[in-house]
């Protein structure tokens, strides 16, 4: 199963960078920047994150990004987090990859949100993986800020930037509230990726794609509705927009979103006849790789290989990047299919 999992072409769609970082970068990070570190070695901060893993609740989850956002706030350091992001799933067999992050949380740090960006595109540039940057705005933040994020991703829509997120504490804090922004993107012509139905509603991700979402981060609560005659056309509309779902198990446990990987839904998304990719959302706070998430899909869910590989094309065929990147993918994908060694 191992050497099958590393022989798949994969591709990866929702991953954070500020939650991927190596452990020993960041603990040269933090050292760099006169920060104080939880552990005294990289082996011991890695052990640190491995203690905080089940979270419980995605507000609590996301509090360990304080301390990579500090980290991280110099172009040097975005630089160097963004190649080795691409780097490490380049060396995952990864043959397509989309990162993502909210520039502007680093302005606290005296970071501008065009430096940032243009460091985490020139680290992105470094490596031979075929990848994008898609440029986040928090939610909880006033719509303000958004527009802000909105303007940040606009500016560099030509030059790595392939889409547009809304991230952060999801309940109270619907799509809907940021619908200027929202419009100003989707009207630009950049790809619209929303957060949506992680600790939320079903009915968010139909908000979501209502307000120009092709695709969906995480978009599990909509599971919820699969047989309930109230509810249940909520599954419709969602696999008739043909919108793609970027599922990130082993995160999804973290945050109390499902028990185990075993009770998670993303079986009966995919059996429910929805487009599902596979993530990892967070490498460094969820201590996963994609092949670990391969793999627990197939030890602990009814899901085989071949589905997985399906699942690799669909989210090829659902990528923000151009059309030549996803042919090479997809290319990549049918040669696996028909090598004689191939299970799938």
């Amino acid at each position: 199963m191992n050497d099958a999992i590393r022989a798949l072409p994969k591709v990866l769609l929702h991953e954070h960078l500020d939650g991927s970082l190596r452990e020993a970068t960041l603990f040269d990070l933090l050292h760099a920047r006169g920060l104080p570190c939880p552990a005294p070695d990289p082996e011991a901060l890695g052990r640190w994150f491995d203690a905080r893993t089940h979270a419980g609740s995605l507000v609590d989850y996301l509090r360990g990004f304080d301390l990579t956002v500090a980290a991280m706030a110099t172009p040097a350091a975005q630089q160097r987090v963004a190649f080795e992001a691409a780097e490490d799933a380049r060396a995952e067999g990864c043959v397509l990859a989309e990162f993502r992050i909210a520039p502007l949380l680093f302005e606290a740090h005296g970071l501008s949100g065009e430096a940032s960006v243009e460091a985490l595109l020139a680290g992105l540039r470094r490596s031979r993986l075929a990848c994008g940057l898609i440029v986040c705005a928090m939610r909880h933040l006033p719509p303000a800020q958004t527009m802000r994020a909105a303007r940040l991703a606009l500016a560099y829509k030509d030059h790595g930037v392939v889409g547009f997120d809304l991230a952060g504490a999801e309940r109270g804090h619907p799509p809907a509230e940021h619908v200027a922004a929202l419009n100003l993107v989707r009207d630009a012509g950049l790809a619209l990726t929303l957060h949506a139905g992680e600790a939320d509603d079903a009915e968010r991700v139909i908000e979501a794609i209502r307000l120009g979402a092709s695709r969906i981060g995480h978009g599990i609560r909509l599971a919820d509705v699969i047989g309930d005659p109230q509810r249940g056309h909520l599954i419709d509309q969602a696999r008739m927009s043909g919108a793609h779902f970027e599922v990130c198990p082993t995160s999804n446990v973290h945050t109390g979103a499902t028990a185990s990987i075993a009770a998670h839904p993303i079986t009966a998304l995919w059996r429910a006849g929805l487009s599902v990719g596979i993530n990892t959302d967070n490498r460094l706070m969820s201590r996963i790789t994609l092949g670990g998430e391969c793999a627990a899909l197939l030890v602990h869910t009814p899901l085989a290989l071949h589905d997985l590989t399906r699942m690799q094309r669909q989210a090829a065929l659902h990528s923000f990047l151009g059309p030549e990147a996803k042919a090479a993918a997809l290319a990549a994908l049918d040669r696996h299919a028909a090598a004689p060694s191939s299970s799938t």
